[in-house]
């Protein structure tokens, strides 16, 4: 096929408007998209191009002239029907050759200006829903918090004058559910900020170590009742003095705390704290959450850090939780400019790291106080009975730590049964569960009645099957004593 051929059969087919005119002005050549769009079917050769383009053809003295650009520029011009009637395109103007004619060719846009003011319409009525339904949830977790802060402080008030333990046990438990109800109302609302645009950070001057101390005394109590040692490392060359939003580095290192106190049910859990980079008046600080407990499948992780996502169902159905808290920390931590990374694997725990950027104390480097030593010191264990006793014990059923570590866990066991504390009754349950993984048989069946017991929140069962996980400890005991 001839190159003239291939090219007026690729003009005949083509989807755009194709017209080629002479030196005069009039049409020579329409192809059918033409002919269709114009409405003017074969009339259309011999029609002025003014009467088409009447925008970019002017009539004058010597005939015509071309006003649009001629070349490969592309201009928006309205094209006029047989009818009058006109649409919007793109067009453009290319000599054709050296014979005084031209080629037009023009894109009907109508349909995608429609198209984008119809995008723009659904853009503008999405972002309108999501500003009411923002406001909405603000305003209601607003609401929710003032009569749970009125029934919690009436509760505080009655706990120390109630005797009777049946009313205290249920004293305890709405404390406890207000608490839970308000750590649920605090994500929500900051969720709801977080994505309206309307959260700002208020970065101030704090005692960095102190913040640390806080914390730790936040989570002693759950961490210690679980038998887990707790160790905490903060790299020398970490500024005493910040300049940063404590309140949300605090949210962050909480909800990643609670999240491994939660999945932990033996072993250990560590904060670690570094400062890894420095750029003029600002540092980087790296923060490491690490733990012993159930791990995440890798192919899982990425559901971590999505809102309202659980990496399956079962674990909110038996541990709680929203599934908001990693997603606000994950954007809590991008808006102080920093990352935060999982790794883990499935039964053997997970670390979650993170880094922000804060800005160094004005007044220390004043005085010229600012430490810069990274050497890191060793970590310290707050909690542990003996300082020297440490290091991991070999958690056998057999072993002399195993079974007082089970002893302990027990009558925690039975405590929660007594307040109704179904929750932590099944916590301490799993620990159980994991202190008798290679235990005998008679034992394993024992855990199992105990278990079913705990979920059946059967109080004379489970009062039944401590009794006999005791004795069946007792006789481990006896026995090893008498091989001495």
């Amino acid at each position: 096929m001839r190159q003239e051929d291939l090219e007026m059969l690729l003009f005949k087919n083509a989807l755009e408007i194709v017209l080629a005119f002479d030196d005069k002005g009039l049409i020579t050549y329409g192809n059918a998209a033409a002919q269709q769009k114009l409405e003017y079917g074969e009339e259309l050769c011999g029609q002025s191009i003014g009467n088409i383009f009447p925008g970019a053809f002017e009539t004058n003295a010597d005939g015509w002239k071309i006003t649009c650009p001629v070349g490969g520029e592309i201009c928006r011009m309205t094209a006029y029907r047989k009818n009058q009637t006109c649409f919007p395109t793109d067009m453009k103007v290319v000599p054709a050759g050296e014979t005084g004619h031209f080629l037009c060719m023009a894109n009907d846009v109508l349909e995608k200006e429609f198209l984008s003011r119809e995008l723009d319409q659904v853009k503008e009525e999405t972002e309108a829903a999501m500003r009411v339904k923002s406001e909405f949830v603000a305003n209601v977790t607003h609401e929710l918090r003032t009569p749970v802060n009125g029934i919690l402080g009436h509760v505080k008030e009655l706990i120390p004058q109630e005797t009777d333990k049946k009313k205290l046990r249920g004293l305890n438990m709405i404390e406890h559910c207000c608490v839970e109800m308000n750590k649920l109302i605090n994500n929500i609302l900051d969720f709801s900020k977080l994505e309206a645009g309307k959260f700002a950070l208020e970065p101030r001057r704090f005692h960095f170590r102190n913040m640390i101390d806080y914390v730790v005394a936040n989570h002693k109590g759950r961490i210690t009742e679980k038998g887990l040692d707790f160790f905490i490392t903060v790299s020398p060359g970490v500024p005493e003095y910040i300049v940063a939003d404590e309140l949300r580095i605090v949210q962050i290192i909480n909800n990643l705390l609670s999240n491994a106190q939660k999945f932990t049910s033996m072993g250990k859990i560590t904060l670690e704290v570094i400062k890894t980079s420095r750029m003029k008046d600002s540092i980087e600080l790296f923060f490491l959450v690490s733990d012993t407990g159930i791990g995440i499948d890798p192919k899982d992780q990425d559901k971590l850090f999505q809102s309202f996502s659980q990496v399956d169902a079962s674990i909110s159905r038996k541990y709680g939780g929203t599934g908001l808290g990693l997603s606000i920390c994950r954007q809590l931590v991008e808006l102080m400019g920093g990352t935060i990374h999982v790794e883990s694997l499935k039964g053997k725990g997970t670390t979650f790291s993170f880094s922000v950027w804060v800005g160094r104390d004005p007044e220390a480097e004043d005085a010229g106080m600012e430490e810069e030593s990274d050497e890191l010191p060793k970590p310290v264990n707050f909690f542990a009975d003996n300082a020297e006793e440490e290091a991991e014990e070999d958690r056998v059923y057999d072993s002399p730590a195993n079974r007082e570590m089970l002893k302990k866990t027990l009558s925690k066991l039975i405590l929660s049964v007594e307040m109704e504390n179904w929750e932590k009754a099944e916590m301490f349950m799993e620990t159980i569960r994991q202190l008798t993984t290679d235990a005998p048989q008679d034992v394993s069946r024992a855990v199992l009645r105990l278990k079913m017991a705990v979920q059946k929140e059967n109080y004379e069962k489970i009062s039944t099957g401590i009794e006999t996980m005791r004795t069946l400890v007792d006789a481990q005991e006896d026995l090893d004593v008498g091989k001495t």
